[in-house]
């Protein structure tokens, strides 16, 4: 028996192989699909999905196919810059930059060679999942491979098996609908050259544009122009009433739509297909000893592009959850944190996709040019903001309540010699304080001799606290005494005070 199943191992379920298979669980994937999807789909993650790799150890295999760019601009139906949410010039304090773009086939082959050579982590390729059953803290599995009926036991059992996700439906989840759907036209092509736009008024200096996430709020067609790595370049088109989706996939709507911003450069549209943007989050994440996640769980608008990034933080959260009962006998029930730590977050990201979304594909003129003017006059008096800040603490669930900062993404300092902060500290749990004790299970780090520049000092007398707790998917279990947040972990993790010495 496996004490894990992944169903689907697209970049959600093979980050989950590669956290898990790192804490030594025995873990086994099953993919549906011989061999990885060869066109580019999700494009986007942030600087909290760099970090995920650190901790997967995969870092060094996915930066050099990731193009680091500068946020997101928002253009209105002037020509005018209504909202900006760029990062030039701007601190890194998780010590990667806010946006990068990459190409899916090439980062799913990185991410499952980061597993290859696990000797506890199985990856079974054309098994395609037929059904399960659940009995005495066991999932029993069904599946076909080379058109044979196979079976396995799991302990749990992660499915990442996408939007459609037959797990979900084999479980009768249902999915709460948010309200939202828009048909759009998505093209991916190998550009040779840089992409032109029209004169933008308002473009704050040092903004590149073609480092930038720009999306056109025009009436008259809503897009979305996306760098890439190399030389991929993405344009999303809102489709208008009465367009029909095989017309506009067609080569020449689909050129006389990417043309004018050619501007006669090179290029070979590579995939056009159209999508329904909706927001969708499953009901139920957890049935039994069974986790929905990624777009099994949920389905975000790409106005911000955090489809994959909550997917990768749904089996970030879990991996370390399971590690801690199959590892250090911590309570089984732990997981039933899940959905009330992810479910809310996902809810506040999906939201803000789904308000932004509204006005981009805002078709009226006069309703847009309200817009504008309103936008403009928010963006005036607005303080700076990026993407990060749109991710939401956690607020209840496996922290601290009540604490200072409990919940937040911990800061990633770079450390005087040029490293990273996780670099050096190491994973898991990790209490900052100033000459704490040593506590077994927990990585104890002296602020005194870290070489940090007193960031994380600055970090906790902006909080007044002495001492903070990380968790293992680096976010901030605590802040307050050594003592009483080790003694904190313990009773919410079930675990004895012997057991945790």
């Amino acid at each position: 028996m496996f004490d894990v199943a992944i169903i689907g191992c697209g970049p959600v379920g093979a980050l989950a192989a590669n956290l898990l298979g790192r804490e030594g669980l025995s873990v086994v994937a099953l993919e549906k699909e011989l061999a990885h999807y060869p066109l580019p789909r999700a494009v986007h993650l942030d600087h909290e999905m760099m970090r995920l790799f650190q901790s997967a150890g995969v870092i060094d295999r996915v930066l050099g196919d990731m193009a680091d760019t500068d946020g997101h601009l928002h253009v209105g139906a002037s020509a005018q810059v209504i909202r900006y949410m760029g990062t030039v010039g701007m601190a890194r304090p998780f010590g990667w930059s806010n946006d990068y773009f990459f190409y899916q086939p090439e980062l799913e082959a990185h991410l499952r060679a980061g597993f290859a050579g696990m000797r506890h982590v199985e990856l079974k390729l054309g098994a395609e999942f037929t059904g399960l059953t659940q009995e005495d803290g066991v999932v029993h599995i069904a599946y076909t491979q080379g058109g044979k009926p196979q079976t396995l036991s799991a302990r749990w059992v992660i499915a990442c098996d996408g939007s459609r996700s037959p797990v979900r439906k084999a479980l009768g989840v249902a999915l709460d609908d948010l309200d939202f759907e828009e048909p759009w036209l998505v093209v991916d092509a190998e550009v040779e050259g840089p992409v032109s736009f029209p004169a933008i008024s308002g473009v704050p200096a040092a903004a590149d544009l073609q480092r930038l996430s720009v999306m056109m709020c025009d009436p008259k067609r809503p897009a979305t122009v996306v760098p890439g790595r190399g030389n991929h370049r993405r344009w999303e088109f809102m489709l208008l009433p009465g367009e029909d989706d095989s017309a506009m996939m067609q080569p020449e709507a689909v050129s006389a739509l990417v043309e004018p911003w050619m501007q006669g450069v090179p290029h070979k549209v590579v995939r056009a297909a159209t999508y329904r943007f909706h927001g969708l989050v499953a009901h139920q994440w957890q049935v039994g000893n069974v986790f929905l996640a990624g777009d099994a769980a949920h389905q975000t608008p790409p106005f911000f592009g955090q489809g994959m990034c909550h997917g990768l933080r749904d089996v970030a959260n879990l991996a370390w959850k399971m590690a801690a009962i199959a590892r250090q006998g911590a309570d089984a029930a732990i997981l039933d944190t899940y959905q009330p730590e992810r479910d809310p977050h996902v809810r506040g990201v999906i939201g803000a996709a789904v308000n932004v979304g509204r006005y981009i594909c805002q078709l009226d003129p006069a309703l847009a040019a309200q817009r504008d003017a309103e936008m403009a006059l928010r963006a005036a008096s607005a303080t700076k903001e990026t993407a990060a800040d749109l991710i939401p603490a956690i607020s209840t669930g496996l922290i601290a309540e009540g604490t200072q900062g409990a919940g937040e993404r911990f800061i990633q300092p770079v450390l005087a010699d040029g490293s990273k902060l996780d670099d050096v500290t190491g994973d898991g749990w990790r209490l900052f304080a100033q000459g704490a004790e040593p506590v077994a299970g927990v990585n104890v780090v002296d602020l005194a001799t870290l070489g940090d520049k007193g960031a994380i000092a600055a970090w906790l007398t902006a909080r007044d606290a002495p001492a903070v707790l990380v968790r293992p998917d680096h976010y901030v279990f605590g802040t307050g005494s050594a003592e009483s947040l080790i003694a904190r972990r313990a009773q919410l993790l079930g675990l004895t005070m012997e057991k945790a010495a």
